[in-house]
């Protein structure tokens, strides 16, 4: 089973520029940098074999044993598309954003796929997209054309699994972090984290402090 993570690069100035301000683009990549390591730690320490399909290029951020895929295609559904192509399944997919994830929820939503009768997992985020998608086989219908960064992009790309035929099993709800408030309330969840470091040490927690 593959375990797959899309990602960008914790470079300045072309990750996480919602969290900008109360970040300056240093810190907003601070902050991306440590919920990148975090996830990577996490999944290295699950059974499945690791992937990261990376925009950009690999930094000390990158645990050891993981095969590095470069992002091709434009839009992101393309992009997760050619993903999910280059790295085969069965696998599940996950972002960068959600750097609260646990080996245990891992594990658990492998163990969800491998079901009997199902074809497919999601688990949806707070604000209405999804965080991570288990899926047998690499069905690029199942993306390509999901419009993504939407309050409606879960539940979109839910019926698009369903009219595929599969019977799709739903994971646990997580928040993904996109702006200031969501990098606030992950870091609560995940207190010892890089993450929680990260943000602790950024303009974020003195604008929550402000306001």
């Amino acid at each position: 089973m593959n375990l797959i993570v899309m990602a960008k690069a914790p470079v300045p100035g072309r990750c996480k520029t919602r969290l900008c301000p109360p970040c300056t683009p240093a810190e907003a990549a601070a902050v991306a940098e440590a919920a990148l390591a975090d996830t990577l730690e996490t999944v290295a320490e699950t059974g499945a074999r690791p992937v990261l399909a990376l925009d950009g290029s690999p930094g000390p951020w990158l645990p050891a044993g993981f095969r590095v895929l470069p992002q091709r295609g434009g839009g992101l559904d393309e992009r997760l598309a050619n993903a999910w192509d280059d790295a085969g399944g069965p696998a599940v997919q996950i972002g960068m954003d959600t750097p609260q994830v646990t080996v245990a929820l891992l594990e658990s939503a492998i163990a969800a796929l491998e079901a009997p009768g199902t074809g497919a997992v999601l688990g949806p985020a707070v604000d209405g997209g999804w965080w991570a998608l288990g899926m047998h086989v690499a069905h690029r219908r199942a993306l390509i054309g999901v419009p993504m960064s939407t309050p409606f992009t879960g539940a979109i790309q839910r019926r698009r699994l369903v009219a595929l035929g599969l019977r799709v099993g739903t994971l646990p709800e997580l928040r993904d972090v996109d702006r200031f408030d969501d990098a606030l309330a992950v870091a609560a969840d995940a207190p010892r984290s890089r993450f929680a470091r990260a943000v602790a040490g950024s303009g974020i927690a003195g604008e929550a402090v402000a306001s």
